[in-house]
């Protein structure tokens, strides 16, 4: 990094280079225009506020203030650097890749079999659903269907990921606010699904438990009792969450009219999840495009009307309701049958088998040292995760291993609305509007 490309005032060791927001004297008319709203694919004329961007605003009217990483409300590893006009935010940029850690080159240097270890990592707060796209993006390229009770097994796994992760941005969202008894609350209530998969996988989170060709295991005994006594608590707690935040006047002044996106934004920035759904667009890949068995289940598209922080409060709340509805729909019809493909090319022999069998040990052991074989092409799969919409895109080259993997991570995706979101605000709401957007930094920075 040369001295000219670093601000007066600012450390060569702490310095990003072209990511920093720079002063206006040193900015260029076109970035101006780009960190106050003109986003892709929707024309400068079209986007709101932009007609009235001082370009010409002297530097001096204006301090830059620096807001994260190491800041408890950026949700991670977040960095934000922020144009202040006294307490107003004229322009918002963030800064990521403190938590890089190269998931996606990783994952080329492993087989398919080992996978679902490396993604699995990515979104720490919906693990099992990372491992649902990379699943079925293999098993597309691979052409094999899945039995019905592994198709059963991972919706719900899935919902209850989702209510999992909603509880969680409903603590942090609620503590972000200044409501520690909301983070009380949602910590307690995700405990519950915690430990749920704890004794379903064997782990609290990094799973590994949904694989190519099925999952690792069936269901433990008991598991109708647990996910019953879940859907019932959990139904029942969010009447407290309701009637503790909905109507409560400093929360509602707080979030109504804060942070507002519009529908065209949104889509110009390809924003997904309940982002999108605050504009009032009724998009959801479970509904527009079902996967696993979602065409088979009755559920609502909760969606928004103004696009502020109140509105995507009020989905993910309503999400958890439909998502406990569909847990509840794959209570009473879950298939019995296999958990997985019998299909000895991709999946291994049962554990007892290879006390007993000399092809079974040898089988085992070329599928967990080798790893199997995928047919040559590409191939890209979309889900419906608790953040938007979370993609999968493998190429194989006909060996063991991908030779290209690339996630499409709405989290990276949903954080460059921030600027658009911010612009015009105080500086007391940014906090608020970062938790709207509920970023995971391990899949941003991936």
């Amino acid at each position: 990094m040369t001295d000219q490309t670093i601000p007066p005032g600012l450390v060569a060791e702490t310095a990003e280079g072209p990511q920093e927001l720079l002063p206006r004297d040193r900015t260029s008319p076109a970035e101006l225009r780009r960190e106050v709203g003109a986003v892709l694919r929707l024309p400068e004329s079209h986007v709101p506020g932009s007609g009235d961007v001082d370009l010409e605003r002297p530097g001096d009217d204006t301090m830059i203030l620096n807001f994260g990483p190491q800041h408890p409300s950026t949700h991670g590893v977040l960095r934000l650097m922020m144009e202040l006009d006294g307490e107003t935010v004229v322009r918002t940029k963030p800064i990521i890749g403190y938590l890089h850690t190269g998931m996606e080159k990783t994952g080329e240097e492993l087989t398919y079999q080992q996978g679902a270890t490396n993604v699995t990592r990515m979104d720490y707060l919906s693990p099992l659903i990372n491992e649902l796209v990379f699943s079925m993006a293999v098993e597309k390229l691979l052409g094999v269907e899945l039995p019905p009770r592994a198709v059963w097994i991972r919706m719900l796994l899935a919902e209850l990921q989702r209510v999992s992760s909603h509880l969680m941005w409903l603590a942090t969202n609620g503590m972000d606010l200044g409501s520690t008894t909301m983070m009380i609350f949602g910590f307690r209530e995700r405990e519950m699904v915690l430990a749920f998969f704890e004794k379903t996988t064997g782990l609290r989170m990094n799973h590994n438990f949904i694989r190519p060709g099925g999952t690792a295991a069936d269901l433990p005994d008991g598991w109708e009792d647990d996910v019953n006594l879940i859907c019932d608590t959990v139904v029942r707690r969010l009447e407290s969450y309701d009637e503790l935040l909905t109507g409560q006047p400093i929360f509602r002044e707080r979030t109504e009219g804060v942070g507002v996106l519009t529908a065209e934004e949104a889509l110009a920035l390809s924003v997904t999840g309940p982002m999108l759904r605050s504009t009032g667009l009724s998009w959801d890949l479970r509904r527009a495009m079902p996967y696993l068995a979602y065409d088979q289940v009755d559920f609502d598209v909760i969606v928004g009307t103004y696009g502020d922080n109140f509105d995507r409060y009020a989905i993910r709340l309503n999400e958890v309701r439909e998502s406990v509805r569909i847990i509840r729909q794959v209570l009473s019809r879950m298939p019995a049958g296999d958990y997985r493909v019998q299909d000895k090319k991709v999946t291994p022999p049962p554990r007892a088998r290879i006390d007993e069998s000399m092809e079974a040990l040898i089988h085992h052991f070329k599928i967990f040292t080798e790893g199997f074989k995928v047919p040559e092409g590409e191939v890209y799969v979309g889900v419906e995760s608790p953040r938007g919409e979370l993609g999968c895109y493998l190429v194989s080259d006909g060996s063991s291993k991908p030779y290209r993997l690339h996630i499409r991570a709405p989290s990276f995706v949903n954080l460059q609305a921030l600027p658009v979101m911010m612009r015009g605000g105080l500086v007391a709401d940014a906090v608020a509007t970062i938790s709207s957007v509920d970023p995971v930094m391990g899949e941003v920075d991936r």
